[in-house]
């Protein structure tokens, strides 16, 4: 079997920089951004998804989110590293492996999101058990030594983020600020909030950082240490659904200033790692399948599993669970929501004797977003609780995976990945033991200054005051 990945063309090697001529489709008066002479990723993006690739005869751009894609919101650097992210950055990493000088080698490490997987076992027409064992079987050949699954940082990024909530709502009423909390884990919507909602929304941001980052925590620090390494001599590669984590793995704070290095080197998506295989020339029924490796080095897993909720992690499910537990002694079952605009703005509420005690939203898409955050400027959000993802219908939709043909995503294959992802059992993120193995064996516990360390960050206001930015007069 050839394998020949040199000569592929590269679909995230080059990104055009140019100064934006006009506003995206869905910008209004609230992306009050200076135009920058540096210029950004010249795109419009049609609808309310987060981004894509496109071809051209000569260069290949990078759109963002519709709300990343207006004047002077990707400076010059920033748009140069997203560049950076790419399938030929693997290839440098490969190529410096095969030459003498060891000092210059790597230990290649792919991380996969769960929402990838039953995007290849669509494609390759198989279970997610089965396509994720074939996944890991291609990456081997290829060169890369180890593939984690992502699942054990998102099970701690939502006892975080339970853990969080918990103590915001017990503070709620000597506090006012303390409610709402917005989950913290779509990249799209935290840059949204940071450049355009501002001191609005940045305070109410959930401080537990994404299964991303927390992956890349886990990679470049225990893991490291445990292959006797340092970060620097790795380099991490997270595979996910959405083009928006690329922007996400370059933020400063997840960058070693001293080691040179990030947490997550590079992000590629779904669809660029399958691009990789049909450019490869390797056929599925050719490549022999591999188990996933463990950061532990065993294998005693029992088997894929996945979060609650039906497309992505299920924060809301978890934190609405461990809620009802926690603060008010009930034991729900399952959670019923109650569509509201559209299938991509939800909520659900704790009820007894009458009296409603949480009420939580899920609130996917900009325009809903907007929607939300309109209200939330008239003091009309009752929710102690939003989940906030930027793609319609959840990380499942993410275009670096679900793009179908116009540019709009393509549901038959999204509705075929939603089903491939809910026969995955749930397992709770709480009754994983390799979970609660590595809040001591890494972590030194639940509330070390390590665990607040690798778990959490801080997000910022980038914009004006909240007064200045969301007139009343708004287009939603």
């Amino acid at each position: 079997m050839a394998l020949n990945i040199s000569g592929a063309p590269h679909t995230m090697s080059e990104v055009s920089i140019g100064r934006k001529k006009e506003k995206c489709e869905n910008c209004t008066k609230q992306c009050n951004k200076k135009q920058s002479e540096e210029g950004i990723n010249s795109l419009q993006e049609k609808g309310v998804a987060t981004g894509e690739v496109k071809e051209s005869t000569s260069v290949q751009q990078v759109l963002l989110s519709a709300c990343l894609s207006c004047d002077g919101c990707l400076s010059e650097d920033e748009g140069q590293r997203i560049s950076q992210q790419n399938l030929e950055e693997i290839n440098h990493v490969l190529a410096l492996n095969k030459k003498c000088d060891t000092s210059k080698h790597k230990i290649l490490v792919v991380s996969v999101c769960p929402q990838s997987l039953p995007f290849f076992a669509i494609k390759f027409q198989l279970d997610v058990p089965a396509a994720a064992k074939k996944l890991c079987g291609f990456l081997k050949i290829v060169g890369v030594h180890y593939v984690f699954d992502t699942t054990v940082a998102a099970s701690f990024s939502i006892l975080e983020s339970q853990r969080e909530f918990v103590q915001l709502y017990r503070r709620k009423h000597h506090d006012s600020n303390a409610m709402p909390m917005f989950t913290s884990s779509c990249p799209g919507w935290i840059r949204y909030a940071e450049r355009v909602l501002g001191s609005l929304v940045t305070p109410h941001i959930c401080t537990a950082r994404s299964p991303q980052q927390i992956m890349g925590s886990l990679v470049k620090d225990f893991f490291a240490r445990q292959q006797k390494l340092t970060p620097d001599q790795i380099f991490h590669v997270v595979v996910a659904p959405c083009f928006d984590k690329k922007l996400e793995a370059v933020r400063e704070e997840f960058y070693n200033s001293i080691l040179e290095t990030r947490d997550v080197d590079c992000v590629l998506t779904s669809g660029e790692i399958l691009h990789l295989m049909e450019q490869s020339k390797v056929a599925v029924e050719e490549v022999d399948s591999a188990p996933l490796d463990h950061v532990f080095g065993e294998t005693t897993d029992p088997g894929m599993t996945r979060h609650e909720g039906c497309g992505s992690e299920g924060f809301l499910e978890h934190i609405f669970k461990h809620a009802a537990k926690e603060l008010f002694g009930l034991d729900v079952q399952e959670i019923v929501y109650k569509t509201l605009r559209n299938r991509d703005f939800q909520e659900v509420a704790l009820e007894r004797d009458g009296e409603t005690l949480l009420q939580f939203a899920a609130v996917y898409g900009f325009r809903n977003i907007q929607t939300l955050v309109h209200r939330m400027k008239k003091g009309k959000v009752p929710y102690q609780l939003v989940e906030v993802l930027s793609c319609p219908g959840g990380c499942l939709s993410g275009r670096g995976q679900a793009e179908g043909e116009g540019g709009r995503p393509d549901r038959t294959l999204v509705q075929q990945m939603e089903e491939q992802y809910s026969s995955l059992p749930v397992r709770l993120p709480d009754t994983n033991p390799e979970v609660q193995r590595l809040y001591q064996d890494w972590l030194d516990g639940h509330d070390s200054p390590h665990a607040q360390q690798c778990l959490h960050t801080q997000y910022k206001n980038h914009t004006q005051p909240p007064s200045q930015i969301l007139n009343s007069d708004i287009q939603w």
